[in-house]
Order: structure tokens, then sequence, then C-alpha cells
């Protein structure tokens, strides 16, 4: 009988004891249940912050094509500074923030929601483009002077670009201040592009001379700053006769691999996420007011077109992992991108 009594007791502290305190044990699935609908949650905030700004990332995207900014044009193709800081202020304006080339080609466009990406390209490496001082800054009235003042008035306004070299280099003629020029664009942020060695077109020339023009000036830029180049602008817009050679080849121990490669048109580029996206030929628009042919096929022009088509120009969900555009637009959607489409 005290036998009994005793394991009654004991039993009863054991239960007792289990039961202080202790929480209860959950349901199977409970766990699951609530990070799915948390993700749910997430999602569908995402869908009416994209839906609120009306972003369309399959939207189309000006690539404006710059050469020389000098005080006296002599081609078509200069513009003045005055010229260039016009360019820039209405782009602010307008809600563009800058992107380099090479975020642009791989999809890597981190801007603010409601925003549209622009990108600045500068071809054949113009000491007009960026010339240093005897401390180190950048000269009055060059392109990245200026791009740095306005991006100074626009908090928001990226002072990023591409600048295409070839063996000229910004009109430096040792290793040293080469390297020093190069060096400080990598430093600050800005793209280094491959524009060949000698400026040569491309088209007819033979695959060893093709990658005989990329290939060294890729070896140039590399042993003097380190860095690969994403992309190439083509001279003159000419893709040679088989275009896989702009964008892969090998020079000695030395290959190339462009994620873009970039031609001289007029028309703004395709999204990266469309399917109408051709990486090895990304048109660009000529930096050039409404005159002549420019009435219709320059910046300018281009533009206005995009500021009077909203639809058709790209703008940003904020969230460089997803892939936002209105539902009708599903068609477009490049299938390696399905992932990460935020359809509203």
């Amino acid at each position: 009988m005290r036998l009994r009594v005793s394991i009654g007791v004991g039993l009863a502290a054991v239960v007792a004891l289990a039961g202080c305190g202790s929480d209860p044990v959950p349901k199977s699935g409970t766990g699951k249940a609530d990070t799915a609908a948390q993700t749910k949650q997430t999602r569908a905030a995402k869908l009416a912050a994209a839906a609120k700004v009306k972003a369309n990332e399959l939207g189309q995207v000006p690539v404006l094509m710059f050469h020389r900014v000098i005080r006296n044009p002599t081609t078509t193709d200069d513009r003045t500074p005055e010229q260039f800081r016009a360019d820039l202020e209405r782009l602010a304006r307008d809600g563009y923030v800058p992107v380099t080339a090479a975020e642009f080609v791989t999809g890597k466009m981190d801007i603010p929601a409601g925003t549209h990406p622009v990108v600045l390209t500068f071809d054949d490496s113009s000491p007009s483009q960026v010339t240093l001082d005897e401390v180190g800054v950048p000269k009055a009235d060059t392109a990245v002077a200026i791009l740095r003042e306005v991006a100074a008035r626009h908090p928001g306004f990226r002072p990023v670009a591409t600048f295409y070299v070839t063996r000229d280099m910004f009109g430096k003629a040792t290793p040293e201040e080469q390297a020093q020029t190069l060096l400080w664009l990598k430093q600050n942020g800005f793209d280094i592009g491959n524009h060949t060695r000698d400026h040569v077109n491309l088209r007819g020339k033979s695959k060893q001379e093709v990658e005989e023009q990329i290939g060294s000036i890729a070896q140039q830029i590399g042993a003097l700053a380190y860095v690969k180049p994403v992309t190439l602008a083509l001279p003159y817009g000419n893709q040679p006769s088989h275009k896989e050679w702009a964008a892969r080849g090998k020079l000695g121990n030395v290959s190339y691999d462009h994620s873009g490669v970039f031609l001289a048109g007029y028309t703004p580029a395709a999204s990266p996420f469309s399917r109408s996206f051709d990486p090895l030929g990304i048109p660009r628009i000529r930096a050039m007011d409404k005159k002549g042919d420019c009435a219709q096929f320059c910046s300018t022009a281009w533009l206005d077109w995009l500021k009077n088509n909203p639809d058709m120009r790209y703008t940003s969900d904020g969230d460089v992992t997803t892939v936002a555009f209105p539902k009708f637009k599903d068609p477009f959607l490049r299938t390696t991108y399905k992932t990460r489409a935020l359809p509203y």
C-alpha cells in the first residue's frame, strides 16, 4: 500500500514538473505554414509597390553615345560643355539614373523605384572626357567633371558612365600616365570597355585580325588597370563577318568574353530581361539635338518619345532581385528570368 502511494506521488510530481512553464508542442507543419504565409505577404507587398510606381522592367533603355566634349565642336558628334550639362540636366529632370554598360547587360541596375536607367557611353578615349590635373582631380569642363558636378546638384543621379578606350588612351603617352587615368576611373565607379586597339572597322576582317584588335587592347587594359572589360563598342557600329567574334576570342594566352556588344544605331535598347534583347547587337543613340536626321533619330528626339510613351520606357521597381512588369507583357519576358518575374 505504501509502495503504491509512493509511486503515485512520484508520477504526479513528474507530470506536474513536465507541464510547469513548458510550451505546448507545436502542431506538425505550423512553421512551414507561417513561412508560406509570410512569403505570400511579402510578394503581395512587392506587387503593390511595383504597381504603385507603374514598374516596367521590360521597357526600353536609352544608351547614349558621346564622343568629345569640347568648346569648339568640329564634328556633329562633338558636344560643348554647355550642351553636355544640358543633356545631363534634362536626364535628371526626367527621372533617369545613370547605370554602367556592364550593369545594364548583366541586369544589375540597382536604382530607386519609379526611376529609369540611362547608359552614358563615351567612345575613343578622348582627353576631353577625362584629364586629371597635377593633384589627380578631373579638369574643369571635362566630361567626368561635368557629370560629377551635375550629380552633386541632383542627389540620386549617379555619376557613372562607360568609357570605350583605344590605344590613344585619353591622350596619355606613357604607361604610367595611362594607368593613372584608368585607375582613377576604376576607383571612382566608372566602367572601362573595349573599343579595339586602332578603332578599326571590323567588317570584312578575318577572325585573326578581329582577335588581334580586340585582344590587344584588352591585354593593355588588364595590365594597366587590372580590369577585364565586360562590354565592347564596335567602331562605326560595324559587326565582323561572324558577330560572335566580337564577343569571344583569344589572343595568345589572354581571352576576352564580352557580355554585351554595342552598335552605333539610333534606337533605344531592349531591356536585358526582354526576349528581343540581343547581347551581340545592342543599339545606341547619338547624343544630338533635333536637327536634320536627328529630328527623329537622336537623343533629344528619342527622350521626347520615351517621355510621351511612358509605357514603352523601362521603369524600375526598386528591387534588383525581381523583374516587375504589367501582366499583359508576360510573353515578352526572357525565359531565363522566369524565377525573378513579378507580374502585377
